[in-house]
């Protein structure tokens, strides 16, 4: 694949323009040149970028964390591992998070049905047509 514009990138990548202006922006990727006064040109390891940051971005990471180990794929094995090894401590801080909502859903879930039940018995105790 040889260079291309951001439109084919784009197109490419299953991205809009606005997206990879807004990565270049946060320095996720970067063109390898410009064509003439405006035209930004961009070889294959960005498409591979592209593909990566999407794969994270599946995996929950945010644009920030992203941002702290992508460099980190594209280097040598060493740092592949190294980038490898953040990805997973950012994957367990989530699912601490995670499992901390869970718990605290099954909480709160627990209170929903006392507290319907609750409703319930003062609803039946009150209803007309069971009153004497």
């Amino acid at each position: 694949m040889t260079a291309m514009k951001i439109g084919e990138l784009a197109k490419v990548a299953n991205v809009s323009q606005r997206t990879i202006h807004y990565y270049e922006d946060l320095g996720l990727i970067s063109p390898m040149e410009r064509e003439g006064a405006s035209h930004r040109l961009y070889e294959e390891e960005t498409l591979a970028r592209l593909e990566k940051i999407a794969a994270l971005k599946k995996l929950g990471l945010s644009l920030e964390e992203i941002g702290s180990v992508i460099e980190l794929y594209f280097g040598k094995d060493d740092e592949i591992l190294a980038g490898k090894q953040r990805v997973i401590e950012i994957l367990r801080d989530q699912l601490k998070k995670v499992d901390a909502q869970i718990d605290e859903l099954a909480s709160f879930r627990s209170d929903l049905i006392l507290n319907i039940r609750h409703m319930e018995r003062l609803y039946e105790e009150y209803r007309p047509d069971t009153r004497a």
